[in-house]
C-alpha cells in the first residue's frame, strides 16, 4: 500500500512519513496492522450480540467503536480528513453525518427493511449498504462496520446472511458497482 491508498497523503491519522495507521498497539508496519486489525476485529464481532432496531448513525458509530477500540483511539469517530481511493472520492467531512442521517431516516421509513421478499430485500439493503460506503464515516474500518451492520438488519428482517464465501476483491467491485450505480451482472 502507498501513502495515497486513498489519497490523503500524509495525514494525522497516520505515522510520520507513512501510511501506517497510528494504532493502540504501536505497529508500524501496514501488512502487520492489517492482521492484527483483521484478527482482532473478528474477535470483537464475535462479542457484539444482536441488536434489534431502531438502527442509526449513532448506532453505526456504536460498532465501529466496539469493533475497532482495541486497535484504535479515534474508533467510532467520524473521520476529520476527506479521503479517496483510487477514482473513488468519498463524502466531504462536512458532509457525513448529515448524509448518513438521511440514509438511516429512509432506512426507518422503510420499516428497517422488514417484511420484504428475499429478492427485494437483497436490492434494498446493497443500495443501503452502497449509499453508506460512499459516505465512509470512518477513516479505517467502513466495510467491517457496515458488513455487521447488514447482518442486523437482514436478521431482522427473518433472513440469515453469510460472508464467508465473499472474497475481498468481490467486496470491493461491489462497492466500486455502488458508486457508479451498475448493478451485477446475473452471469
Amino acid at each position: 500500500m502507498s501513502l495515497e491508498k486513498y489519497g490523503a497523503g500524509q495525514d494525522p491519522y497516520c505515522y510520520a512519513g507513512s501510511a501506517t495507521l497510528k494504532n493502540r498497539l504501536g505497529i508500524q508496519n501496514e501488512i502487520d496492522l492489517a492482521n492484527a486489525e483483521r484478527d482482532l476485529s473478528a474477535l470483537a464481532a464475535d462479542r457484539i450480540e444482536f441488536s434489534a432496531p431502531p438502527y442509526d448513525f449513532s448506532f453505526l458509530k456504536l460498532l465501529h467503536q466496539k469493533l475497532f477500540k482495541d486497535i484504535y483511539s479515534w474508533a467510532g469517530e467520524v473521520r476529520s480528513v476527506d479521503i479517496s481511493k483510487g477514482d473513488t472520492r468519498f463524502c466531504a467531512t462536512h458532509r457525513i453525518e448529515p448524509e448518513a442521517e438521511k440514509l438511516f431516516h429512509a432506512l426507518a421509513d422503510n420499516n428497517w427493511l422488514m417484511n420484504r421478499p428475499r429478492d427485494e430485500l437483497i436490492l434494498e439493503i446493497a443500495e443501503f449498504c452502497g449509499d453508506l460506503n460512499v459516505i465512509h464515516p470512518f477513516r479505517e474500518g467502513n466495510g467491517r462496520a457496515l458488513r455487521l451492520l447488514c447482518d442486523f438488519v437482514i436478521v431482522n428482517s427473518g433472513y440469515e446472511i453469510s460472508w464467508q464465501n465473499l472474497s475481498e476483491e468481490e467486496w470491493l467491485q461491489a462497492s466500486i458497482d455502488a458508486v457508479n450505480c451498475n448493478q451485477p451482472s446475473s452471469g
